[in-house]
């Protein structure tokens, strides 16, 4: 059942944009609805419910051995189909969940970052220098504007992240000059567009109350798309931030180029952060604050990675 010919699929799409959901909400609640469907051979849901829901959610955990967070992900989604779209009752779900495995992230050494950064330069550079620096994710990073930038307070905001939610977090020294360069780029380039009746991509609510947002300089992405696209809510031609796959490939060739041997994303780079941060003593809530975590819980698991855990404990072998 594809989503673009499913008249049903299309309806949640439509709801889900006019209530205002991310758009990596939407393609995440319509892909595991979509897969709710195939798995009870395209039955429609107003004709299924708690029973098969849980026959589906027990399936993801003991069949696809997925994480536990992704079928969680699952299950938001068919919350969001029965109780909200369709607005029936689903009642208690007796399935299982699946094992949680905690998984240590991937860190890297100080020298190890700086190993990566010499084999990067311009653009990509300075994003993977904010990742680290900052503590951003890859999307929060290509989403800045230039109005989310404080070179006074050396200071980032970031809108709409997981959850979404709005933190600020901190700015290097080292990037200052640098964005300053790229968000005027990014204004010289949102001028050229302006004249041709286009802009950077808004949220649909910001573009329907303020039709001339996409000429103000605060809208525009530090980090633009080299070329235009239609909006995917309004259809509006638009010029959308650069896409993630960009740094991504980038940073791949530039790990080949060094010895380190373990798997680098650009999430290590938030990882690296927030342990080099605890590594040098820094409070565990302030960088909790940082990451944007709302559990202290989740930025806990920093501490494991550290060569001492909890409260500066050594081992007893270091002792002797």
């Amino acid at each position: 059942m594809s989503s673009t010919k499913s008249p049903f699929l299309n309806q949640v799409r439509e709801k889900l944009r006019m209530q205002g959901y991310s758009i990596r909400t939407e393609k995440a609640y319509l892909y595991w609805i979509k897969a709710y469907i195939n798995f009870q051979r395209k039955r429609h849901p107003a004709t299924m419910g708690k029973e098969e829901v849980t026959q589906f959610l027990s399936f993801l955990a003991n069949s696809r051995h997925v994480a536990i967070n992704t079928q969680k992900v699952a299950l938001n989604a068919l919350v969001y189909l029965y109780y909200k779209h369709l607005e029936m009752e689903l009642g208690e779900l007796g399935f299982k969940y699946a094992s949680k495995q905690r998984q240590l992230p991937t860190v890297l050494e100080p020298e190890q970052v700086s190993e990566i950064l010499a084999q990067l330069k311009g653009r990509d550079k300075l994003i993977i220098e904010l990742l680290y620096g900052s503590g951003l994710r890859i999307s929060e990073c290509l989403r800045l504007h230039i109005q989310d930038i404080d070179t006074e307070r050396l200071s980032l905001t970031i809108r709409n992240g997981k959850g979404n939610k709005d933190r600020q977090t901190l700015l290097s020294k080292k990037c200052v000059r640098r964005l300053v360069q790229y968000s005027s780029t990014a204004r010289e380039l949102q001028v050229q567009d302006n004249q041709q009746g286009i802009g950077p991509s808004l949220p649909n609510a910001l573009e329907r109350k303020y039709p001339n947002a996409f000429r103000q300089p605060a809208w525009m992405f530090v980090f633009p798309s080299s070329t235009t696209c239609n909006h995917p809510n309004t259809g509006t031609l638009c010029r959308h931030h650069l896409h993630q796959s960009v740094i991504r490939k980038s940073l791949a060739a530039a790990v080949r180029k060094t010895n380190i041997v373990r798997r680098v994303s650009c999430h290590t780079f938030r990882h690296s952060f927030a342990t080099h941060l605890l590594q040098a003593g820094r409070d565990i809530r302030s960088v909790q604050e940082l990451l944007g975590h709302n559990d202290v819980n989740t930025t806990q698991i920093y501490t494991h990675v550290l060569g001492q855990h909890y409260a500066g404990t050594f081992s007893p072998l270091d002792s002797l």
